[in-house]
């Protein structure tokens, strides 16, 4: 028996049950969804190049003539075929962003645009090096503080080598449900491709559980605003087009910070700091509903949707449909809640098949669909007073 491709098929093969089957309950099933089928689910061309290099591998070795070896032969087809599911899905995302934007933006959002959009995937990327992040022409300049609460407070930021002037700002949170994460761990496809695109990116710490709670990681997200508003022309940015972006818990911190511009319970100290946003981008978040909680429990404080008002900003929310952690059913709530309550607000709902959590890790075909979208959800808030102009006349 060539226990080596045993071993290696037999783990492929768990993770890749987890990947795409994903049982979302009960709640120890649904951990295992997401600790062993996050990385395949997001990049399952890794996964197919190994079962088919060690089946190859075995085959030329002469080690496929047992019983043994032909069941696991077997078994590494099934794996194999799970995971091109898992792929199709992911290339799927795009026509389902797709459709997110003509829905929350209008059938002729592209006719409002005014910048160049992407055509086309960074494929070779894609399969060949997808946890490559760094990009030449943008650089990173790290830890910069903005409080008091040592590397806690501190922030990075991303931009063209060039320095462009007037720039966007995008403010990121990481996720880990507020007791974990770092602020280059999760997005950083996101961040480099906009940094790359003349935008100036800022990703940020912030204090976590058990050193506070709620509000204090909200305290310190409008804490990295402020700090935006007076010091991100140094670096290139426009202050006056600031969005907000998170994954998880960072989702839930974006979403409150759209929601309660310069409302003074989060801005103790710096009161009169203008936090208003101009947009904010909300990945995987929670929503009010963990896995479990019933459907119609009143959203804990920490929740965005226990803010909403009419004249909330416009808010791109993307979940999979798949996610074993904040549930695609809380996603699906908030982004009703929204639209009844604000009304004649923007809100793009991206609902991704087949993705799980923490999808935005990897420059997967998901995550650049995705990222593609937030690129063209900016680009249409942006050119706002275009639209209006053109409207009067």
């Amino acid at each position: 028996m060539p226990m080596g491709y045993v071993a290696t098929t037999a783990l492929l093969a768990w993770c890749t049950f987890f990947a795409v089957v994903a049982p979302r309950r009960p709640r120890p099933l649904a951990g295992m969804s997401f600790w062993f089928g996050l990385i395949l689910n997001e990049v399952p061309f890794v996964g197919i190049y190994v079962l088919v290099g060690s089946t190859a591998l075995a085959a030329a070795q002469g080690d496929l003539q047992s019983p043994g070896a032909k069941v696991t032969a077997a078994v590494a087809a099934v794996a194999t075929a799970g995971l091109a599911v898992s792929a199709w899905r992911g290339v799927q995302t795009d026509q389902a962003v797709g459709r997110a934007l003509r829905q929350g933006l209008g059938a002729d959002w592209r006719d409002h645009v005014t910048v160049q959009l992407r055509r086309h995937r960074p494929w070779a990327r894609i399969l060949l090096f997808p946890g490559l992040m760094r990009r030449h022409e943008v650089e990173r300049i790290p830890d910069i503080s903005y409080g008091d609460a040592g590397r806690r407070n501190l922030l990075d930021i991303y931009r063209r080598r060039d320095a462009p002037q007037n720039a966007p700002v995008l403010i990121y949170f990481h996720g880990g449900h507020y007791s974990s994460g770092a602020k280059n761990r999760e997005a950083r496809p996101l961040l480099y491709r906009l940094a790359g695109q003349g935008w100036v990116c800022i990703s940020a710490n912030y204090r976590l559980r058990p050193r506070t709670t709620f509000p204090g990681h909200q305290i310190d997200a409008k804490k990295v605003i402020a700090w935006a508003r007076e010091h991100a022309a140094a670096y290139g940015g426009d202050p006056s087009r600031l969005f907000v972006a998170g994954s998880s818990a960072g989702s839930n911190m974006a979403g409150l910070c759209a929601l309660t511009p310069n409302d003074p319970k989060f801005q103790p100290g710096f009161e009169s700091a203008d936090t208003s946003v101009t947009a904010a981008i909300c990945l995987y978040g929670f929503y009010g509903h963990y896995f479990g909680d019933p459907p119609d429990e009143p959203p804990p404080p920490p929740q965005p949707q226990g803010y909403i008002h009419p004249g909330a900003p416009p808010i791109l929310v993307a979940h999979g449909t798949k996610d074993a952690l904040g549930t695609v059913e809380g996603a699906r709530n908030f982004v009703a809640q929204l639209r009844r309550v604000a009304p004649d607000s923007t809100v793009v709902y991206a609902e991704l098949p087949g993705g799980q959590h923490a999808f935005d890790v990897f420059h997967s075909p998901r995550f650049e669909a995705v990222v593609d979208g937030v690129e063209a959800f900016a680009a249409w808030v942006l050119a706002a007073p275009k639209r209006t102009s053109d409207s009067v006349r």
